[in-house]
């Protein structure tokens, strides 16, 4: 089956369903392989560009009408699949499903297009099931959810050993500020913490850093989307300018941390199970081992 995934969280579901895409998206770099696929669309936003200019780009690639990405139709035309993924949780993240279809229709081809949207790890699972029924893997599919279900259960069940739940705020973008939804908020109760600021499901947000001040998290976690840890640090005054920065009582401990937020906590792939496993030695040091410095650092300037 010829497969072409336009998101990397897909990617990677096909990669550990035995499968190789004949196409991804720009963005799509895990498993390493993934980045010798060739890429199906273009980014009209800059990547390596500041928070702030990120925000702007896209608002301006949306007041424009032309929005955030275009697809390459002269490489989905010569990729001829039976099979493209794509999502619809976000136009900002990935292409979306109705730019997808009109792709199909515009080149007339004979292809299924799969549409996830999660907001939960349920939906996640489910989207590993569906996409492995399309491709006929669904017993690789089935064996590979038993597997992350039965490590988020082990996470339960070392968490049901705390004696507290500290606050927890996880922020996705830091200029403005974003507080993390969708999946974030069940995760975060899930690695023992409370999580005040979104209800799980929601979407990210943005809030006023006034918003965040108020709820004063014990733990708070950066975690930009798109971004990986250096990228982060070098945005780090989005935060460390903030009135009333200093006063949090997540700062005052020492307990903020960046978090790839690339590859990880906004990727909703068999890999946001390790993002459980990071949150949960975040929230509870003592009952978890240490995250790999590649995946989890304390937040530059954090300490006041």
């Amino acid at each position: 089956m010829r497969i072409v995934s336009l998101l990397p969280s897909a990617t990677e579901i096909v990669y550990a369903l035995g499968l190789e895409p004949v196409g991804v998206s720009h963005e799509c770099d895990y498993p390493p392989a993934a980045a010798d696929v060739p890429a199906v669309n273009r980014s009209r936003v800059d990547p390596e560009a500041s928070g702030g200019e990120i925000n702007q780009q896209v608002a301006d690639a949306e007041a424009s009408g032309d929005g955030v990405y275009e697809i390459d139709l002269d490489t989905l035309e010569r990729l001829d699949p039976d099979l493209i993924v794509s999502q619809g949780i976000c136009d900002v993240c990935a292409v979306d499903e109705v730019l997808v279809r009109e792709a199909v229709e515009r080149l007339d081809l004979d292809a299924a297009v799969l549409t996830t949207d999660p907001h939960s790890l349920d939906d996640v699972f489910a989207d590993i099931r569906r996409i492995g029924d399309a491709t006929g893997t669904s017993e690789r599919a089935a064996d590979l959810v038993a597997d992350l279900r039965e490590r988020v259960t082990a996470v339960e069940r070392t968490v049901a050993a705390a004696d507290e739940r500290p606050r927890v705020a996880v922020l996705d973008w830091l200029d403005p500020v974003m507080v993390a939804g969708h999946w974030i908020p069940e995760m975060v109760e899930l690695a023992g913490g409370a999580y005040g600021m979104a209800d799980p499901g929601a979407r990210s947000e943005p809030r006023e850093f006034d918003a965040v001040r108020e709820y004063d998290p014990e733990v708070l976690v950066a975690a930009p989307c798109g971004f990986e840890l250096d990228q982060t640090e070098r945005n780090r005054d989005d935060l460390l300018d903030r009135d009333g920065w200093v006063d949090l009582t997540a700062v005052r401990n020492g307990r903020v941390f960046a978090m790839d937020g690339h590859h990880y906590v906004n990727r909703p792939g068999p890999r946001l199970v390790d993002t459980l496993e990071h949150l949960a030695a975040c929230v509870h040091p003592d009952l978890f081992d240490v995250p790999p410095s590649s995946v989890v650092r304390p937040f530059p300037g954090a300490l006041a």
